[in-house]
């Protein structure tokens, strides 16, 4: 008979962390598994969840991204009654909220196995001093009910050894997958495409894919185009994505004098076709687990200009397939920029080179690998 696994996560927006969660519940092995799902408030994803086969859905709305410690206690307390109800054998969080209290909730709800994936910690050096000492006082805590974690990068792994959350070998590497061969399969007519998204065809593209959000730094991206548009006028710039600081952005643009080459495209899910429409692939967040949507730029042959946070360097090498700069140097990321655009024949082999992506960012090997873990987890309580 199938086991239960319960995937809990905060929010099904358009992201790596969510993205990645749908394909896992939808694709583990029936004969073994049997999927659930529950995430908390509204997202774009939701519709998507409900559709999909085999897999049970729940939505438990009081789960919220946001610190509101009534809404948190009602959640924690819908969220161990339905665990109670369901029964899962593993729970498998995602996500800092979902993590804390979907843990918590597991542990009362007597769930034997309680697993905890790392998409990138919930503190961060920008916050202050005391927020960010109470939030992994917090994880520390949970830590000590969590029977595994995986973490995308080994950068993640170390900071979580070095903070005392887990020993070494309570943690494993599991990456952040994409589908490589059907990214490299794609075909796209990219003057159509360019058109279509309101950019001339015979004038360089450089595009961002990301959430408007502080994590993100969006605003660095349109100040990385007002650099580079006045030295190469003639390029366009790409945003694909939405979020609360779309306002900010906007102003920006406006106070720049971009509005011409700059194109705000919204949430799309054509992300593969769209990035076979970029010269380069810019990246300007403040930290990540391992970004993503790196892997869909390298897969898709187009060079990466980023920022060196957390597990960036396992899949960029500098100077080989992309560049890594610090977060916030908007010079720095303007120049790497400029140079790739000057020399396409560099930029053409930088390409190339990223294409080369090893198994371990595939996606079928990620939900392989966290297969193998779930057994060897669930042998460990029945012997």
């Amino acid at each position: 008979m199938p086991h239960a696994v319960c995937h809990i996560i905060t929010k099904l927006e358009l992201g790596g962390a969510q993205e990645n969660t749908l394909f896992t519940v939808s694709h583990l092995d029936p004969a073994r598994f049997r999927p659930m799902l529950i995430t908390g408030e509204p997202g774009l994803l939701d519709d998507d969840a409900r559709k999909l086969p085999g897999v049970e859905f729940y939505q438990v709305s009081s789960l919220v991204r946001e610190l509101r410690p009534l809404s948190d206690l009602r959640a924690l307390v819908s969220l161990t009654k339905l665990l109670r109800r369901l029964k899962p054998l593993i729970v498998h969080t995602h996500s800092s909220k979902a993590g804390i209290l979907g843990r918590l909730a597991a542990r009362l709800a007597g769930v034997p196995v309680i697993i905890h994936s790392i998409h990138g910690f919930g503190f961060t050096r920008y916050q202050s001093p005391p927020v960010r000492r109470a939030l992994i006082a917090l994880e520390c805590l949970v830590a000590r009910i969590t029977t595994r974690f995986f973490a995308v990068s080994e950068a993640n792994r170390r900071l979580g050894v070095e903070l005392g959350l887990f020993a070494d070998d309570r943690c494993t590497v599991i990456r952040s997958g994409v589908d490589l061969e059907t990214i490299r399969r794609t075909r796209v007519d990219t003057t159509a495409k360019k058109r279509e998204l309101g950019l001339e065809p015979g004038r360089p593209v450089v595009g961002m894919v990301a959430p408007m959000k502080p994590q993100k730094a969006p605003l660095d991206f349109v100040r990385v185009a007002a650099r580079v548009a006045g030295k190469k006028p003639e390029t366009q710039f790409l945003f694909i994505g939405g979020g609360e600081l779309l306002g900010a952005m906007e102003a920006e643009i406006a106070r720049l004098d971009l509005a011409k080459s700059f194109r705000l495209a919204g949430w799309r899910r054509d992300v593969p076709a769209l990035m076979r429409c970029l010269d380069v692939f810019v990246l300007t967040s403040l930290w990540e687990g391992l970004p993503r949507v790196y892997l869909e730029a390298l897969a898709s042959g187009v060079p990466v200009v980023g920022t060196r946070v957390d597990g960036a360097a396992e899949v960029i090498r500098d100077g080989i397939n992309g560049y890594l700069l610090a977060p916030g140097d908007v010079p720095g990321l303007a120049d790497r920029v400029l140079a790739l655009l000057a020399n396409p024949t560099l930029a053409a082999d930088m390409g190339k080179r990223g294409g080369s992506l090893p198994p371990e960012f595939d996606i079928h090997d990620m939900v392989r690998r966290q297969e193998e873990e779930y057994g060897r987890l669930l042998a460990g309580i029945k012997a």
